[in-house]
């Protein structure tokens, strides 16, 4: 069964950064796009960014020019460097990989909290 395993989450005050990871166990299979998704408190899931592959990328406005989305060498890992970071980034992120045949896996969320 295909896993995403999430690492990285945590508190930090605003103008910090963080980074986020993920890989991919459980399959030999390579995921066509993989991405990182965030629910802020009392919010809809939103899309943060997403990757093809490291020249293929997608950003939410709210993120452009603080968070860097890189898969690895390998492409069943993705991960999430965020910088400047404001209480508005405060949310629960999800790791997000599409496989052929439209096959969507998530992670289980991970705690991203930015405070003073």
């Amino acid at each position: 069964q295909v896993q995403l395993v999430e690492s990285g989450g945590g508190l930090v005050q605003p103008g910090g950064s963080l980074r986020l990871s993920c890989a991919a166990s459980g399959t030999n299979l390579i995921p066509n796009n993989m991405g990182w998704y965030r629910q802020p408190p009392g919010k809809e899931r939103e899309l943060v960014a997403a990757a093809v592959d490291n020249r293929h990328t997608t950003y939410a406005d709210s993120v452009k020019g603080r968070f860097t989305i890189s898969r690895g060498t390998t492409k069943n890992t993705v991960d999430l460097q965020m910088n400047n970071l404001t209480p508005e980034d405060t949310a629960v992120y999800y790791c997000h990989a599409r496989f052929a045949y439209s096959r969507d896996v998530w992670g289980q969320g991970i705690q991203v909290t930015v405070s003073s």
